[in-house]
Formats: C-alpha cells, sequence, structure tokens
C-alpha cells in the first residue's frame, strides 16, 4: 500500500511542477513555443473549467493557482482515504 501512496504522491508533486512551470513559461516565452503548447496539452484541460467558473480578477487569472490547491486536497484526501484501508 505504501507503493501506491508513493505513486501518488510522486504524481501530484509533478503535475504541481508542471502546472508552475507552464503558467511561468507562459508570460516569458512566445504562446506558440512548442514547450508551452506540450504543457498546454496537459494543463489547459484541468484548467480549463475552473476559467469558466472563476474570471480573472484584476486582470490576474487564479485559475493555477485554484487547480494546485485542488490537486493537492485530492492527493491528500486520497492517500488518507489509501491509508485507513
Amino acid at each position: 500500500m505504501s507503493l501506491v501512496i508513493a505513486i501518488i504522491n510522486t504524481f501530484i508533486s509533478i503535475l504541481t511542477i508542471v502546472v508552475i512551470i507552464y503558467t511561468l513559461l507562459r508570460y516569458f516565452m512566445d504562446p506558440y513555443h512548442p514547450v508551452i503548447s506540450m504543457l498546454g496539452q496537459v494543463v489547459e484541460p484541468m484548467l480549463a473549467p475552473i476559467r469558466k467558473n472563476v474570471p480573472p480578477i484584476g486582470g490576474l487569472d487564479f485559475s493555477p493557482l485554484i487547480l494546485i490547491i485542488v490537486l493537492q486536497l485530492l492527493g491528500t484526501i486520497v492517500i488518507v482515504l489509501l491509508r485507513s484501508i
């Protein structure tokens, strides 16, 4: 069971890092750069529902921050449930 928990922790950590990198690169690189396109294929499907419900506030897009919080919460909930089994 600890192997499954370690895999889930690693997956959530990697996904969080990908969201952070994607968000930072969008500010500094050309939007059509292949790296941004590749990361966008992973991150944008998760960001789209959040962007639909949470509009930018003062020109700032908080959807990546909300996605990171949701990922961390879901990871914690799944791990707690697995430990209780």
